[in-house]
């Protein structure tokens, strides 16, 4: 990873360059699930004496490899196959984590490695000395492939078309070696030639413009040729191929939207606004699209729900809506505006290494939020911000600090900048995927402090700088050399970026980046006024030895609102400064005219009561960081009049959540009046309003005993939605009003959480809730119920409280309470409707399932997981399965039950659908059945070696699989040997070579060998009890195919896995040990002109096939 970064532009780490590739894939088969095809790749060696070129491919069976139509031998070896072999006992996870960054090291194109390692045949030697152009050709078949390339196949009757059986591309970052060879890199970029062959009535979709479609003689097939002819890396070529329905959009000619058979009308619908976005980017970055077209493509069983590749997107079938419906509209619509970013930072410019990735993710995560701020408004853009803050602030104070631009030195492990993480961040292999999903939010973040920093307008000038640069370099054909132009590192971009504004951005640039324990930082302040100089004493102090925080040195800002208006301060934080006088421009409340308004932020002027506040004291009340320009965690104390205040008249939406989270902590009457009135203001955030009804629920329940009148809310939501002549009758719904749709549908679930003295849920309130059920109606609204009526039941299960049980009595239907059997009544109804009218995204049955949950946890209904496991099977629809299973892996926790957990087990390993693989492991890993300091009974010697093995090559065909069974894993049992594992025979080794006793290896972490690779070609000797990587297995073979005089040689012409080898090399070791010079390397070519045998990887062995001599 470590590469030199200079003003020349990129080195590549591979001792060739990649011009042009042929991806032909000439038969497809649903039924048996096969691929079958060739790949042509035109490269130019740099480097006169290459005799072996490195490819990337996995689980592609390999026929026939040719160079410049000669037959050319090759090795097939993938060590993240299996990434610990020969051991039984060892099953700590340091070791396992070291194990598996060396296999996937060892087959890293960004360090010049691969899978697959072709020798030049020696007839071309002179040919590649003379640095000319190669051509190989690779034939490759794939059969019922488990990751890259992903079939859906309904099983129904009819055609595969009619069947609307489908194949497209997936995989996390870069995978496209999972359905044919190339060099996987972000970095090697190449133009493309595509070509498709499918039964007629299917449509093949891929990147570049569609040159022409050539039907077979028999009409039968057809064959679709794409060109891309803008260099694009191999990571971000993709294809999907099905029955497709076709919209060319009718605003832009140039864009072209794919779907699933019957689902054109939604199709039509839900892009109807993209032209938008189009309009948007172009305009803020002053830029083209770069690509000449643009393909959706709308597919079933998403990997994510949005892949931007080359000039299409694939998006999940599930984003599709009609024009009734609500919730879903703005979700789709961000999905949308984030895949066209990334056309621009992610597909057109790419990235020199993984290290430079927090800059795409960075600047197509900003623009998206510019694109936000226009389409939702500032405060919709502010409340995201302040979302994506909070979780990046919860997740490093938890896990530690994510580094966006790690440096990496030398290769030994005591480099590794995160050691405080139970994976690798060398590779985005190794990354768990909760961590890239942080990464990718705090690259954005940190993309916005920037812009704080130098301003919006020079940060578009950067972006449109490198924008121009990168077309400038893609339209040069046969200047291959200035591709690198098109790829962006992070000392290029902070380079652009003082080049541009003149700023000196250093010192953020050290807090962010270059820290080898990035983190957050965390702020407690309070404060005190000083009468007599009328000076605000604020003390702000931090905590920077917390896992996962770092010390914050420079400017800080404060906004002080006080009874003449609000002043902002800029504070310097230095290293041990703690208190800062703020001078106060205002005279106190007994100094003033009591008629004057008050001026606020934004120029308005209010009027204020103001006999709540301190009469000595100006102050209203403070805020710290109010532009959220540091990434921080503040805790401030003010007293509740000052928050209440700060609620009722900040206009800033970020200000009122935080007094809205502060006023829990005051439950006073003044409180319950500040809530109340925000509750009432239609002008008021809408977010902000459903936030303030959970936050009265919950100083209603604590003034439980001083509560005066009906439940909180309910009058309010009487006067708001209820007819006036018969208060308990909701009027028609009427969704006009987006923000009162929200508000309506958000009430009774706060509403429900209310508790009585006896803790139990008001009778009022349930029977209110059920009132509203019983009378909706909807006949005459233009917008679809199904989300409404979903918080509905959301809210029945929040006013289930546990069962009180009289005797140990065995709870049963028939002895339900009456409330209790009010509700599951009506779940019951709601899940027959479901059947027999479905709602959007089956909203109702998901809610309903999370309710069942509800009543079982509560002791009401029998704790039974059969109901769903039946939803939880193949063939729902995927958000019910994602319930169902929820409430599995809660009921394996709850009941400690091995039976469910083996099944889940099962499910992850056999599961068609990879999403729900994925999923499974993440709700497992958040809602572990037990963890590494518990004692279970679920715990056993059996559970860790099925879970070893499920990680250790269960996962080997989806790098997100296997991530998720190592952040299980840890969950489970932590970074040492699990406790539940019986302790090895031997606790100390005798080691005869070194005459000295030492601990096991099987119980203690041990670094693994052969983490420093060399790629020297003269290496002379290995030895293999050490080594335990793929580069130096695969460089000590061909060093011995260059060496015909060794008098073993032959012994190891047919190459089998690394134990069988092990063995072998024992016996034979001694007579390696004399070493061969050679004068000159070329010498050593001519003599090797022996046959060789090929290698391919017959479901996911090195086997042997038919022999060819050259």
């Amino acid at each position: 990873m470590n590469r030199k970064k200079g003003d020349k532009g990129f080195e590549s780490p591979r001792p060739y360059k990649t011009t042009h590739q042929v991806v032909c894939i000439n038969n497809i088969n649903f039924q048996r699930k096969s691929v079958v095809g060739f790949v042509e790749l035109t490269i130019f060696p740099t480097v006169a004496n290459l005799n072996r070129i490195k490819l990337n491919s996995k689980q592609c069976r390999i026929y026939r490899v040719r160079v410049n139509d000669l037959e050319a031998a090759f090795i097939y070896n993938d060590p993240t196959l299996e990434v610990c072999h020969n051991e039984s006992k060892q099953r700590n996870l340091n070791y396992f984590s070291n194990a598996y960054a060396a296999a996937v090291s060892a087959v890293d194109p960004d360090a010049g490695n691969g899978e697959l390692c072709i020798k030049v045949p020696s007839e071309l030697w002179k040919h590649v000395d003379e640095l000319k152009v190669l051509k190989i050709h690779i034939n490759f078949s794939l059969d019922q492939p488990k990751g890259g390339l992903h079939f859906v196949v309904p099983s129904i009757e009819g055609s595969m078309a009619e069947r609307g059986a489908h194949v497209f591309s997936c995989g996390y970052q870069n995978s496209t070696r999972f359905w044919f060879p190339c060099v996987d890199s972000y970095s090697e970029l190449c133009t493309w030639k595509l070509e498709f062959t499918v039964d007629a009535a299917m449509v093949a979709v891929s990147n570049g413009d569609l040159v022409e479609t050539v039907y077979t003689h028999d009409m039968r097939k057809k064959t679709f040729h794409y060109m891309l002819t803008i260099p694009t890396a191999a990571s971000n070529i993709s294809l999907a191929i099905g029955p497709f329905e076709i919209l060319v959009d009718p605003y832009m000619h140039e864009v072209t939207h794919f779907c699933l058979p019957q689902l054109l009308p939604l199709l039509k619908h839900t892009t109807s606004y993209l032209h938008e976005v189009f309009e948007f980017y172009e305009e803020i970055l002053t830029c083209r699209y770069p690509y000449s077209c643009f393909k959706t493509v709308f597919i079933d069983e998403a990997y994510v729900e949005v892949a931007a590749y080359a000039s299409m997107s694939i998006f999940s079938t599930n984003l599709l809506h009609s024009a009734m419906i609500i919730d879903e509209t703005p979700l789709t619509r961000r999905c949308l505006a984030q895949s066209l970013a990334q056309q621009f930072f992610g597909c057109f410019i790419s990235r020199m290494s993984w290290s430079d990735e927090w800059v795409l993710k960075g600047i197509s995560g900003y623009i998206y939020g510019l694109w936000m701020k226009k389409t939702f408004g500032v405060n919709e853009y502010r409340h995201w911000i302040k979302e994506e803050l909070d979780k990046i602030v919860a997740y490093e104070l938890k896990t530690g600090g994510v580094l966006l631009h790690p440096i990496f030195g030398g290769g030994k492990e005591k480099d590794n900048p995160a050691s405080h993480l139970h994976f690798s961040i060398k590779h985005p292999h190794t990354l768990s995927w909760e961590y890239y999903t942080m990464f990718q939010c705090k690259a954005h973040l940190v993309m916005r402090l920037i812009e704080n920093r130098i301003s919006m307008e020079f940060m578009l000038q950067v972006f449109n700088k490198l924008l121009s640069l990168a077309s400038t370099a893609s339209s040069q054909k046969f200047q291959s050399h200035m591709w690198s132009q098109m790829l962006v590192s992070t000392s290029g971009f902070l380079k652009s970026i003082s080049n541009v504004s003149g700023k000196d951005i250093q010192p953020l640039i050290k807090q962010w980046f270059f820290r080898d324990q990035s983190g957050v930082v965390k702020f407690y302040g309070s404060f005190a006024f000083n009468r007599k100089r009328n000076v605000l004493e604020l003390e702000i102090k931090q905590d920077y030895t917390s896992p996962g925080t770092q010390k914050y040195v420079g400017p800080l800002k404060v906004t002080v609102q006080e009874l003449d208006g609000s002043f902002n301060h800029t504070l310097q934080i230095e290293e041990n400064s703690l208190k800062h006088d703020i001078p106060c421009h205002s005279k106190s409340r007994r100094c003033r005219n009591k008629k004057k308004k008050i001026p606020l932020m934004n120029g308005e002027e209010v009027d204020m009561d103001l006999s709540a506040m301190d009469a000595d004291s100006p102050l209203l009340w403070i805020r710290i960081d109010p532009d959220m320009s540091v990434l921080r965690k503040v805790e401030f104390e003010q007293a509740d009049f000052m928050w209440q205040y700060q609620l009722r008249y900040e206009r800033d939406v970020v200000a009122q959540q935080e007094s809205i989270l502060a006023l829990e902590k005051f439950p006073t009457p003044a409180s319950r009046l500040a809530l109340t009135d925000i509750l009432d203001q239609e002008q008021c955030f809408y977010r902000v309003r459903m936030s303030a009804c959970f936050c009265l629920a919950k100083i209603a329940n604590s003034m439980v005993s001083t509560w005066t009148g009906p439940p909180a809310m309910k009058s309010l939501f009487t006067r708001m939605f209820c007819c006036k002549t018969c208060p308990n009758i909701v009027k028609t719904n009427n969704f006009l009003s987006f923000q009162s749709y929200f508000l309506q549908k958000t009430m009774p679930v706060a509403m429900a959480l209310l508790r009585d003295v006896h803790n139990l849920c008001p009778k009022e309130v349930l029977t209110f809730i059920l009132d509203l059920i019983k009378y909706n109606d909807n006949r005459k609204n233009k917008f679809s119920d199904n989300y409404y009526r979903a918080e509905m039941i959301d809210a029945l299960a929040n006013s289930v409280t546990p069962a009180v049980s009289v005797n140990n009595e065995v709870r049963t239907v028939d002895n339900l309470s009456p409330d209790v059997r009010l509700i599951l009544e009506e779940i019951t109804r709601f899940l027959n409707m479901e059947k027999l009218l479905p709602s959007y995204r089956h909203t109702i049955t998901v809610s309903c399932l999370r309710a069942i949950r509800v009543l079982q946890k509560n002791g009401h209904v029998p704790s039974d997981p059969a109901l769903f496991k039946s939803y939880a099977e193949y063939g729902h629809f995927v958000d019910i399965r994602i319930a169902a299973l929820e409430a599995v892996v809660d009921y394996t926790k709850v009941d400690r039950s091995y039976e469910e957990l083996q099944w889940l087990l099962n499910m992850i390993q056999t599961d068609p659908v990879p999403y729900v693989r994925h999923k499974i492991l993440n709700m497992l890993t958040k809602n572990p059945p037990f963890t590494k300091n518990m004692e279970s009974p679920l715990c056993n010697e059996a559970l860790v070696d099925q879970l070893w093995k499920l990680m250790n090559s269960g996962t080997s065909h989806d790098w997100r699989l296997r991530c998720g069974a190592v952040d299980l894993y840890f969950t489970l049992f932590g970074l040492s040997r699990p406790s539940c594992l019986p302790l090895p025979e031997l606790g100390l080794v005798l080691n005869l070579k070194e005459k000295k006793a030492v601990l096991n290896p099987t119980i203690i972490p041990e670094a693994v060998a052969g983490n420093q690779f060399s790629n020297s070609q003269d290496e002379e000797e290995i030895d293999m009890d050490t080594v335990h990587d793929s580069q130096a297995f695969i460089s000590h073979h061909l060093n011995m195919l260059e060496r015909p005089s060794t008098p073993v040689c032959s012994q190891y012409r047919t190459l089998l896995y690394h134990k069988h080898f092990y063995q072998e090399h024992k016996k034979k070791k001694k007579k390696h040990k004399h070493k061969h010079k050679h004068k000159h390397k070329h010498d050593s070519r001519e003599r090797d002109k022996e046959p060789l045998t090929y290698h391919s990887p017959a479901g996911g062995r090195s086997l042997r096939s038919p022999s060819l001599s050259d």
